[in-house]
């Protein structure tokens, strides 16, 4: 099973999951899609976002939220990306295994996962005030790495004590 879990909550454009996709395999992630999606997985755009990557690409799409929820103590630590988020994405230790859940891109995570998470909402700190929110495949993007930058210094660590 994989150490480092990438949730979308409903997303609706295709090619920021294939983007998303594709950084799933460059950080060795399993990519988990929460119906009702904005798109068809056999759509072109999908496949022509993630390249020639995305067959390659481990993808489960779930039914619905409650679902998912169930699952996450089974998948891992989860951590929920969201613009109002009280801990900053570089500042906290991810567990290993995690999950990272993001929302949509029109609105984000539904309010009610918001709440039902709220201790463990995390944010990624933009200058700009005016901006609502980062592209949701460059905030996956943000996210993953972070974890993976992590754990790799742990094991580092490990490895001098």
């Amino acid at each position: 099973m994989a150490r480092l879990h990438v949730v979308l909550v409903a997303p609706e454009i295709h090619w920021n999951t294939g983007n998303a996709g594709r950084t799933c395999l460059a950080v060795d992630a399993d990519l988990h899609l929460v119906q009702p999606l904005g798109f068809s997985l056999s759509d072109r755009h999908v496949r022509r976002a993630g390249l020639d990557y995305w067959p390659r690409v481990r993808v489960r799409v779930w039914p619905d939220w409650t679902t998912v929820a169930a699952e996450l103590p089974r998948l891992g630590a989860p951590y929920f990306f969201a613009t109002r988020g009280a801990q900053r994405y570089d500042e906290i230790e991810y567990a290993d295994p995690a999950v990272l859940v993001f929302g949509c891109e029109s609105v984000g995570l539904p309010p009610e996962i918001q709440e039902a998470y709220r201790d463990t909402l995390v944010s990624i700190p933009m200058r700009d005030p005016a901006l609502r929110s980062l592209n949701l495949s460059t905030s996956v993007a943000i996210g993953a790495f972070e974890v993976r930058r992590q754990w790799a210094r742990r094991a580092q660590i490990a490895q001098i004590d």
